[in-house]
Parts: C-alpha cells; structure tokens; sequence
C-alpha cells in the first residue's frame, strides 16, 4: 500500500477511535472493546475499499456492508459519520431516547446501514441473501460481512456459511474479528470455535489471515479476495480488543462498559498522543 494512503488511513482510523470513545461516554454505555477492535477494518473498507457513496446511499450498484457483531455499532456509526452519511454531532445522541443511532444498526433509520443486526449470527444469514441476490440480478457489487469470534459460536453462523459455498457466492467476504474475548472471558474457554481457518475451509470457503492493525496486512488480505473462484472469502484478523486505549486493551470487562469522566479523559489524551505522532 502506498505510504501516503497508509498514513491518511492511520489518521482516520484514530479520529474513529476518539468518536467512539465519545459517543460512548456520552451515552454512558455501550461496547468500546469491539468496536476499537475492528475499527482500522472499518476504516479501510469504508475509506479505501468499498464502492459507496454518501449522497446516494441506497445505489443498487454500490458494495454492501454488514455488521454482524451488531452491538460493535460506535466503530460502525464513528465510520459512516466521518464519511458523510450523517453529520457527527449524531454520535454524541448515542442511545438517547428518539435519537437515531440506538444501541444497534437501524436500516431503517440510518443512513448508510444496510441491515438491521444485533441478535448475534443473522447478520451473516442476511448478507449470504444479499450476495445471493447479487448473483442471481448479474450484479457487480461485493457483500461485506463483520462477525466477532464469539459471535460464531452460533450455530447459524455455519449454516449460512454452508449455504454460501453451496451457492458459490464469491462476491461474500467475511471478516472474523479475532480479538480473542467476549463478553463472559476468553473464547477459548466461553465455547473454543478454533481452529476458525480450518473450519471455513472445511466449510469450502477461502480462508486468509492478516493483522487487523497494520493496513499493509490488511490490504494484503483484500486484495487476495479478488480471486473469484467460485467460493466465499473469509479474512481472520487477529485484533486486539480495545486497541488504543492502554487501560481497555485486551480486557473482556470493557466489552460492555463506558468509561466514566477521568477514564475519557485518559482514552482521549492517549489517542490525541497517537494522533500527534501520525501528524495530525
């Protein structure tokens, strides 16, 4: 990747941490840990990657994303409201009462959401349709899908990647945050779902790995699935959950959690140092 792009996706990236910190503060809950996880994800695919556009979000030909991992909304609504879809002042309105970003995406309401998610496994189902969908219209578009590496505990989480292979959706690609915690501890002792390559590979999909936090690995991953050999894609980024805040990395207890006053204050210093080391 270009070192200019890498740089400008690096300065992006910390600005959607800092709303994320924000817009969970503000709302005094919500899901810090995954959302900081899988928001360099988030950046390059929004900023670098996917074929969208603000002023006309619901474009039969754009790309579609899906989270999943639904309660991960602040990195998802931190990423569509620097890219334009709504103005940012939104993000501190987080889970008020009548505002429009909730607890978790809203197609409904929001611009940019293309799927209602937060029961944990149907956000995949949904993007196996749209996928499928895409095929059967001759369409050019790509289907994103986010999923949390507790989230594929779920049984229907296979079956839909069952049925994707089955229907040989290579226009699906799948990225399974591996940031090793949900909210009950670690995966590996919640209800293990490793080896995850081995399991989407013996499910017929593709299956690469990257960093979730070097946009060199990241890109890397993307761009292999150009590949269209008839099977979906899976990417397995291991992340690190909480990743920029010293004090919430890799620790379940911020899964849920908003920081009070003097931890803001301490997330947000720590970012604005990150941020002055990139130049901004």
């Amino acid at each position: 990747m270009d070192s200019k792009i890498k740089l400008e996706l690096e300065k992006q990236a910390n600005e959607i941490r800092k709303d994320i910190v924000t817009a969970v503060h503000s709302a005094k809950s919500g899901h810090p840990g995954g959302s900081l996880s899988l928001a360099d994800t988030l950046t390059y695919l929004y900023f670098y990657k996917m074929k969208v556009d603000p002023k006309n979000p619901k474009d039969p030909d754009r790309d579609r994303f899906v989270l999943s991992k639904g309660h991960t909304a602040p990195a998802y609504y931190s990423v569509l409201a620097e890219k334009g879809f709504f103005p940012k002042e939104e993000l501190l309105k987080l889970r008020k009462v009548g505002a429009m970003l909730q607890g978790h995406p809203d197609m409904k309401h929001i611009p940019g959401v293309d799927m209602t998610t937060g029961s944990l496994g149907q956000g995949i189902s949904a993007a196996v349709g749209m996928a499928l969908g895409g095929k059967i219209q001759n369409k050019d578009f790509t289907v994103y899908v986010a999923l949390g590496d507790g989230e594929i505990q779920e049984g229907q989480v296979w079956e839909a990647s069952m049925a994707a292979a089955h229907y040989k959706l290579d226009n699906l690609v799948a990225v399974v945050d591996n940031n090793g915690l949900q909210i009950d501890g670690n995966i590996a002792d919640v209800m293990s779902p490793y080896p995850i390559t081995d399991k989407f590979a013996a499910f017929g999909w593709n299956v690469t790995t990257c960093d979730a936090h070097d946009f060199d690995s990241i890109d890397a991953a993307f761009e292999k699935t150009k590949e269209k050999n008839g099977k979906p894609w899976v990417i397995v980024q291991k992340s690190i959950k909480g990743k920029g805040v010293s004090f919430m990395e890799n620790q379940a207890s911020w899964h849920g959690t908003a920081p009070n006053d003097e931890q803001y204050a301490q997330a947000m210093a720590e970012l604005e140092k990150i941020g002055e080391g990139l130049g901004v």
